[in-house]
């Protein structure tokens, strides 16, 4: 693990030593760690919305036959098999 070094101002710094004590982390580094992980997650949660709503304005809905559905764990059972192999 490497380490940073990030200036704050006073209030920021102060801020930060006082949600670590309020929060229960073991440190600052916990703090921002956990902050990061928080930031990741929303990201990811607008990515996974965008890329829905894409799919929502991407055309005609057409229903799902059986034979679809059997094409598809196909087409996964086959990427997981090449994934295995590796």
């Amino acid at each position: 693990m490497k380490t940073m070094n990030v200036s704050l101002p006073d209030t920021m710094r102060d801020y930060i030593e006082e949600q670590v004590k309020l929060g229960g982390y073991g440190s600052v580094s916990e703090y921002m760690r956990d902050l990061i992980r928080q930031d990741q997650k929303r990201k990811a949660q607008a990515q996974l919305e965008t890329f829905l709503l894409a799919g929502l304005d991407s055309g005609t809905v057409t229903p799902m036959s059986d034979r679809d559905w059997t094409k598809i764990r196909q087409a996964v059972q086959e990427r997981l098999n090449k994934k295995s192999d590796v």
